[in-house]
């Protein structure tokens, strides 16, 4: 097992080490190779998966042991998708610079309406009674989860210095990780004040296959609840892994 620093950031001290974590691949799944991935839950037991391309994008569900979809609904060829989020019984899926969120049912993936956005669509998830969503910048937009409108906006720093590029989202709690586009880092983002809170660089991970970050495409993160364990994986990577964070005792 190697020691991962998950730092706890304050202000104004810069990037203070408050807490030592570990962080280990307990399981390693299959995963569609072919899948470019957006965006990625767990819910019930299933795998909810968003993937991008224009003329080739489509949400899905699988199941963890078995990357053979159970259910898959292509987009309209001019779709470019990107992150999507399970709210109750429906999903809402965004688009990269088509300014459009498609709302869908949650058992058959079906397009139940759409609704339209400035901006570009990078990740999306849902903390309790709002959506979080980011567009490749340093600021979060935060939306009503059944109108899809902007309710408010989140600026992320770390140790006072934007965040550039924050992309795919999986809210847990009052946080978000977001995976910080072309490296392996997530970072742990406080919900109520937009500070970095934690940093963790996936890429040290034993037990990961080094070849699957190569060109720095990780972009896919959802947790496991009831536990502290995460699932990762990225654009066309043949694997899905489930890591596990726990304090280190001192």
């Amino acid at each position: 097992m190697l020691a991962l620093m998950l730092t706890a950031c304050s202000t104004p001290a810069p990037d203070p080490w408050l807490a030592m974590w570990e962080a280990e691949v307990v399981a390693t799944y299959p995963h569609d190779r072919a899948a470019f991935t957006q965006g990625l839950e767990y819910h019930d037991g299933v795998l909810y998966e968003s993937s991008g391309g224009f003329g080739e994008s489509w949400i899905g569900t699988s199941r963890l042991d078995d990357p053979a979809p159970i259910k898959r609904v292509r987009n309209p060829d001019e779709h470019f998708a990107e992150g999507m989020t399970v709210v109750g019984d429906r999903v809402w899926q965004i688009t990269w610079r088509n300014n459009v969120a498609v709302l869908r049912d949650r058992a058959t993936l079906a397009p139940i309406r759409e609704e339209r956005y400035d901006g570009e669509g990078w990740g999306l998830c849902s903390s309790g009674n709002r959506l979080v969503m980011s567009n490749g910048t340093a600021s979060l937009t935060l939306r009503d989860p059944l109108s899809f409108k902007e309710i408010g906006t989140l600026q992320v720093t770390r140790s006072g210095a934007p965040v550039e590029n924050l992309n795919e989202l999986e809210c847990v709690g009052s946080t978000v990780w977001a995976n910080v586009w072309q490296t392996d880092e997530l970072v742990r983002i406080d919900l109520a004040t937009g500070n970095v809170t934690g940093v963790l660089h996936v890429g040290m991970l034993p037990g990961l296959v080094p070849a699957d970050f190569e060109g720095g495409r990780l972009n896919g993160v959802a947790a496991l609840p009831g536990t502290e364990d995460l699932l990762i994986t990225g654009k066309n990577w043949p694997h899905l892994y489930r890591i596990r964070l726990k304090l280190k005792a001192n």
